[in-house]
């Protein structure tokens, strides 16, 4: 019997590509092709360096470390009178103590208003998330939004000082902006000095230096390096 031969089946297109090895890779190739790639994430602004700046005053020099992304416009309001050298002209004139001790209150310093600049907006600490605690440095003010050149550091904790919604009246509290890195033993000294001075407002009976202390100059510096007696950050 004469066997006829089997005819050759042509090889499919699929045939070749999985001999190939191709046939899964084609498709993923080709749908990249047609689907777009996913938009790369948006980038997070990077934070805001830090700023120093250098208080000399003939006790010492103070270094505060301002909170520029915390508390952005009381931070320009200050750094308008650095820059513009006003703090030059000014003093610390007030070291309010606490009632038998000497290492517990705030000083405060500023032009007093002579030569001051507009005031600016007042930010809250259950706004900015800062503490008036030891080593802080404030703005003060009379009513919300009236702030313009005098601030203030606590030597201690002074949560009194912080905003409280819950309380009546005025409840805002005062405008944390920064907090001492060098020199917390100057602000000690400053606090220490005898206050006979002559108060304008009657809150700050006894509280006025005579002589105030002269601040010779507020300069912005780089970043200082460590000081074991600074408070701890923020």
């Amino acid at each position: 019997m004469t066997h006829r031969p089997l005819a050759c089946r042509p090889l499919a297109r699929r045939d070749v590509l999985i001999g190939a090895g191709l046939l899964a890779v084609l498709p993923a190739a080709a749908l990249a092709q047609v689907t777009p790639a996913p938009a790369p994430a948006p980038t997070a602004p990077a934070p805001k360096p830090p700023v120093y700046v250098a208080i000399d005053t003939p006790q010492g020099r103070i270094v505060i470390e301002l909170a520029v992304a915390q508390a952005p416009i009381t931070t320009a309001n200050f750094l308008r009178y650095v820059d513009r050298k006003l703090y030059d002209k000014a003093t610390f004139f007030r070291a309010s103590r606490a009632p038998g001790t000497v290492d517990y209150g705030l000083i405060q310093g500023g032009l007093q208003g002579i030569g001051a600049l507009p005031p600016v907006a007042h930010e809250p600490t259950s706004q900015t998330g800062l503490k008036h605690t030891d080593g802080v440095v404030s703005i003060a003010r009379t009513a919300p939004g009236t702030a313009t050149s005098d601030f203030f550091i606590c030597i201690g904790d002074a949560p009194y000082l912080d905003a409280n919604p819950a309380a009546t009246g005025d409840n805002q509290g005062f405008a944390a902006f920064g907090r001492v890195v060098q020199g917390m033993d100057v602000a000690k000294k400053i606090l220490a000095l005898p206050t006979p001075g002559k108060a304008i407002n009657p809150v700050m009976k006894g509280q006025i230096l005579d002589p105030p202390v002269p601040i010779t100059s507020a300069r912005r510096i780089p970043a200082p390096g460590p000081d074991i007696t600074a408070p701890p950050k923020l």
